[in-house]
């Protein structure tokens, strides 16, 4: 009987120093899988990095040639001199960033680039509205109102272009915004077909323009996978030919 309790308890150790056993192999494979996920992701970023600043390098390089100066856009002859919209100011008078695309879009009316102006920019709520604005801006500049249209749903760079095209019948235009802006504004026209060249704002220093310039960055990678895809902008509509009247836009 004594042999037997002996063997009873040898048997308990035995079990429990096997159960640590297997409590310890599974820790090893553990920690493996934990490196291995870490090194996956560390991996992955890499590449993720690596694939923005070469899609970013090449979005800018491919249409770098179609920015152009103030005297050689005002060579040319364009559908409309389309000016990209910007934040306003809730006194209803537009950004610096704004004020200057306006100035150079209404410095290139004035210079024959073209006899329309398309303003297009963000008009989804009541109580926000960059359009009108621009619109008034060119009006109390001296621009006529019927050539000055407005793009209600020009809710981001690419609608912008997407309704240029399909709702104002533009083939050739100019964009006008700041140049950082540019590059990815001229690759998304060239992709839905586009003839268009860039006139960047006058070059200032704004607050802020590191995070604007990262930002764009990550919306120039965005934007090369949008134009693959090409989808419909938020609205559309029946169209408003740019070679009319701009006062048709109003109020809409």
């Amino acid at each position: 009987m004594e042999n037997a309790g002996i063997s009873k308890a040898g048997k308990t150790k035995m079990s429990k120093s096997k159960t640590k056993e297997r409590k310890v192999g599974k820790a090893k494979p553990s920690k493996s899988r934990f490196k291995r996920i870490l090194l996956f992701l560390l991996i992955a970023g890499v590449i993720c990095i690596v694939a923005t600043f070469c899609i970013d390098g090449y979005v800018r390089a491919s249409v770098s040639d179609r920015i152009i100066s103030v005297q050689q856009a005002s060579q040319l002859d364009v559908d409309c001199i389309l000016v990209l919209g910007a934040f306003v100011r809730t006194n209803e008078t537009p950004s610096y960033i704004l004020q200057d695309r306006l100035d150079r879009g209404i410095e290139l009316y004035d210079l024959g680039a073209s006899d329309r102006l398309l303003m297009s920019g963000d008009h989804g709520r009541v109580n926000y509205d960059e359009v009108n604005v621009m619109k008034q801006f060119a009006i109390d500049a001296g621009v006529p109102s019927q050539h000055v249209f407005m793009d209600h749903a020009g809710f981001s760079t690419y609608e912008s272009l997407y309704r240029a095209r399909d709702i104002f019948l533009a083939k050739k235009i100019i964009i006008v915004t700041q140049e950082y802006h540019l590059y990815r504004s001229l690759y998304i026209a060239d992709r839905l077909g586009l003839e268009a060249y860039g006139a960047a704002a006058a070059a200032k220093d704004y607050s802020g323009q590191s995070y604007r310039d990262f930002r764009e960055m990550l919306a120039r990678v965005k934007d090369f996978f949008y134009v693959i895809i090409k989808p419909e902008p938020t609205y559309l509509g029946e169209a408003i030919p740019v070679h009319g009247n701009g006062d048709l836009t109003n109020d809409k």
